[in-house]
């Protein structure tokens, strides 16, 4: 569970002072904290309040407030509702992208309509199996049309898949670009880095350039291609080193902010034994660009840190990797770090993305003990605070990355499984308002219920940012009065381990 912050313990001890009454001044009442909603309960069946969250302790659950009184008459403006961020409400779908997408996908959504999806190019589709028959034609392309594409395309032997003119040039052992319309249907660009730059960790966009990031060597110092073509099958410009990251470790994730300054979000292998935990760390470090090709700072505070003790004991380990990709600057393959006691969780390959101006980090997730990898995920209201722990899904190494198309969230990975969601509200909140036209402390006058939910819609201008639309009760119905009170109740309708979770409620008068 997430846990509420400081400042909300001590506000909820001078509403417990002035509750039930609210002087005539006030603007708000804000359910948040635990002693919040003691305070502000009146009943309740099947609902558990712990931690500063209402949940639903059977399959479902009802809540009523008290009734809150002014000295003189007030107007609801509006009652709005917000549930817990941990997001667990995930589930499985088949691989999303071309069938024969291969290594770790990554995923860019530049705007509505227009979906990219980066990996190498493989020369059999996923699932397939056995050999080609002796009496089997070989594949003849054909040509063909497909809606939202005015570039000439060619049938290729993989379902929903079209090569472009781009697509037909010879690829260059780096990484290849899919566009998709639909998120079904996906048109073959070609390769966008080459053979030296196939660790492919991350994309971005801004101001019509794709920017593309790369380990190089592998695990090492994050660089970036700028593309302002992904169409012609040619790479971009490389640009070089972007980020200069004195700690061993990358597989980085980049993500640009609202004031459009990028966000590097890298593995720093400082405490562990990368080696021996899947090339993954309980650290990660943040650095931050004016461009997102140069520039990257280190800061100080770093995004995820779940080290355990320190010992002062140095050990080695090596990485197959860089000497033989890079032995101009790489001159030996051992890396040191300080020993932590116990055994310690370890994350990586971090891929991001904003909600409402809250931020997910989504990774590789390699558990102390048993070391049965799957997707796990942060989240935190600022890239400027740490990020908290939400939930883990999945099996398997998953290089993961996240993405908002067609109205959902897709988190692909290079398992067989990928994952759809649709945004961090769960299903299914109904509530309604209540006022007190003569200040006697009861009801008399009721809003009709009303099911609530968020809704998103991605930020103009911005692949990894998503609006979010809050989930409120229309109460411009209700008469003016001297009291008000809100009601909720919660149905799990979901199939996977999320249920609906209300951390914070919000009455606000005019």
């Amino acid at each position: 569970m997430i846990s509420r912050p400081a400042s909300a313990f001590l506000r909820s001890i001078f509403l417990a002072i002035v509750l039930p009454a609210l002087s005539a001044s006030a603007d708000e009442w804000v359910v948040d904290s635990q002693e919040e909603w003691k305070a502000a309960l009146a009943d309740q069946e099947g609902l558990a309040i712990e931690d500063g969250v209402a949940e639903p302790s059977e399959k479902t659950a009802t809540f009523r407030s008290k009734v809150k009184t002014f000295g003189e008459k007030r107007s609801l403006a509006s009652v709005t509702f917000e549930q817990s961020p941990i997001w667990q409400n995930w589930n499985p779908i088949d691989n999303v992208g071309p069938s024969n997408l291969a290594d770790a996908p990554v995923l860019l959504c530049k705007a509505p309509n227009d979906y990219w999806i980066f990996g190498r190019y493989g020369g059999k589709p996923r699932g397939a199996k056995g050999k080609k028959a002796a009496n089997e034609k070989p594949f003849v392309a054909e040509d063909a049309t497909l809606q939202g594409f005015d570039l000439p395309l060619k049938t290729t032997p993989y379902p929903n898949q079209f090569d472009a003119p781009g697509g037909l040039k010879k690829g260059l052992g780096g990484y290849h670009a899919w566009q998709s319309r639909d998120m079904i249907n996906w048109v073959h660009h070609g390769p966008v880095t080459e053979g030296f730059s196939r660790w492919v960790t991350s994309a971005e966009f801004i101001d019509g350039k794709t920017l593309i990031y790369y380990d190089f060597p592998n695990d090492q110092d994050p660089h970036v291609y700028v593309d302002e073509d992904l169409t012609d099958g040619i790479p971009g410009r490389n640009m070089g080193k972007a980020v200069d990251d004195p700690s061993h470790g990358s597989d980085a994730g980049f993500i640009r902010s609202l004031d459009g300054k990028v966000h590097s979000i890298f593995e720093n292998w400082d405490p562990i034994d990368a080696s021996k935990r899947s090339w993954d760390s309980p650290l990660a470090g943040r650095a931050v660009s004016p461009n997102g090709i140069d520039g990257f700072e280190i800061q100080e505070l770093p995004p995820v840190d779940n080290r355990t003790q320190p010992t002062g004991r140095i050990a080695t380990y090596k990485h197959p990797h860089w000497l033989k990709e890079d032995p101009e600057h790489y001159h030996t393959n051992v890396a040191e770090y300080e020993v932590h006691e116990p055994e310690q969780e370890a994350y990586g390959d971090w891929a991001a993305i904003s909600i409402g101006g809250r931020y997910y980090l989504f990774a590789d997730y390699d558990p102390a003990g048993g070391h049965q990898m799957s997707v796990g995920w942060f989240t935190s209201p600022s890239l400027e605070e740490p990020f908290t722990w939400c939930d883990h899904i999945g099996q398997g190494h998953p290089d993961p990355d996240i993405g908002f198309a067609e109205g959902k969230f897709y988190l692909v990975t290079q398992q067989k499984t990928d994952w759809i969601s649709p945004g961090p509200w769960v299903e299914k909140v109904e509530a309604r308002a209540g006022v007190d036209t003569d200040g006697d402390g009861k009801v008399d006058d009721w809003t009709g219920w009303q099911e609530v939910r968020e809704s998103y819609s991605q930020v103009e201008g911005f692949a990894k940012q998503v609006a979010r639309t809050d989930a409120q009760i229309d109460a411009s119905g209700l008469p003016a009065g001297k009291g008000f009170a809100f009601e909720f109740r919660l149905t799990d309708t979901t199939e996977n381990k999320s249920r609906p979770m209300i951390d914070r409620v919000r009455l606000a008068f005019e």
